[in-house]
């Protein structure tokens, strides 16, 4: 295992950059994207700051641009009837789920302002979540060779992201309270020798949710170099 921390330091800046966290609750997936899509714009345009968005979604399963059919255990019928929806995208990665109790984050960030390293900015983001775990007694790390976030062979987050003019889109999937069985339907990741699990699994207890994300802000403003406005975020913008 890869421990935390390897080389991956929190930008240091004379003064840290503003930025919002847009927090939509419970939202369907497609809806979620549509809303990532239209704030992508905007981050290209810089009508706005970096933006967090956080949010549950509904079950469903996602396949990225590295999809391999047979990751996806049943047919499109067999989700359907059970109320889960499959939705191609164009993140990257394989096969993963969403459920209500998964802390969804889709960081809408300038990449090329972080210093326009891909490859750190996604150790960046894995770095915010070990650390948003920490508090908890969770000694997370990473897995070499491997995206995402570790507790011994099982994940307990997914990352999966895509940049497009420099501008981030999609992002991570923290496993808090959700029902870790959808995970049986699928090859998480496309990776068969490796199982899942979830903060409340570890800890034998539902974690509050607003906790989980205040500290997923928390950390996010520590290694990106942030500064999160406090006031809401109407969908409108």
């Amino acid at each position: 295992m890869l421990q935390s921390g390897l080389g991956i330091l929190p930008i240091r800046l004379e003064r840290p950059m503003t930025a919002q966290v847009l927090d939509v609750g419970c939202m369907p997936y497609q809806e979620a994207w549509s809303l990532q899509q239209r704030l992508h714009a905007q981050r290209v345009a810089r009508a706005i700051p970096d933006t967090l968005i956080l949010v549950e979604h509904p079950p469903v399963i996602t396949l990225g641009k590295g999809f391999h059919p047979q990751n996806l255990l049943f047919s499109p019928e067999f989700y359907a009837q059970r109320g889960i929806g499959v939705s191609p995208t164009d993140r990257g990665g394989d096969v993963t789920c969403h459920n209500p109790g998964q802390l969804v984050g889709y960081p809408i960030f300038d990449v090329r302002a972080l210093g326009g390293d891909l490859h750190r900015f996604l150790r960046q983001i894995e770095e915010a979540l070990i650390r948003t775990l920490r508090p908890y007694g969770i000694e997370a790390t990473r897995s070499e060779g491997y995206t995402g976030v570790w507790v011994g062979n099982e994940k307990i987050a997914a990352i999966g992201i895509k940049v497009a003019r420099w501008v981030s889109m999609h992002g991570f999937a923290l496993n808090v309270n959700n029902d870790l069985s959808l995970f049986q339907m699928i090859v998480p990741c496309g990776i068969a020798d490796k199982g899942v699990t979830s903060l409340s699994r570890l800890l034998g207890y539902a974690v509050p949710m607003e906790e989980v994300k205040q500290r997923v802000v928390a950390q996010f403003s520590a290694v990106f170099g942030m500064q999160f406005s406090p006031d809401k975020v109407s969908l409108s913008i």
